[in-house]
């Protein structure tokens, strides 16, 4: 009798290489990105793609805030054409990092998602840090 785990065989070792090799084409990780930060190593731009105000309420240190929503080529006119945007959102229950990684490749930008968003950061034991507003 065998378990849900193993009644759909697993793919091959060749097949399983070349799966895992993509998937690190699309997506980082908190602890990778926490080290680029921490060790002054980060060539890349992090993007915390939801609304301002929960950007203000805490963020990944260094990340720049541009809702997914407000994603052009206007806004991005800053940067480089090779600039490789990471971005984020609140967790593995938002979808917001989908719909910016779609918008940045149709925008023909580089584009990685970290996984977990504030959600895997936080679990990470990583802190946020949060805007000052000036009344």
């Amino acid at each position: 009798m065998s378990s849900k785990v193993t009644r759909v065989a697993a793919a091959n070792s060749r097949e399983a290489l070349h799966h895992f090799q993509q998937l690190l084409q699309y997506e980082t990780d908190c602890w990778d990105v926490h080290h680029a930060i921490s060790n002054r190593r980060k060539d890349f731009v992090l993007l915390d793609v939801r609304a301002e105000s929960l950007y203000e309420q805490g963020h990944i240190p260094t990340a720049e805030n541009l809702p997914q929503h407000k994603i052009n080529e206007k806004r991005l006119s800053q940067y480089l054409p090779d600039t490789l945007f990471v971005v984020y959102c609140a967790g593995p229950h938002c979808n917001g990092t989908e719909k910016a990684a779609i918008q940045l490749a149709q925008l023909n930008r580089p584009v990685k998602k970290m996984i977990g968003g504030i959600t895997g950061w936080l679990d990470e034991g990583f802190s946020l840090v949060q805007t000052s507003v000036e009344a």
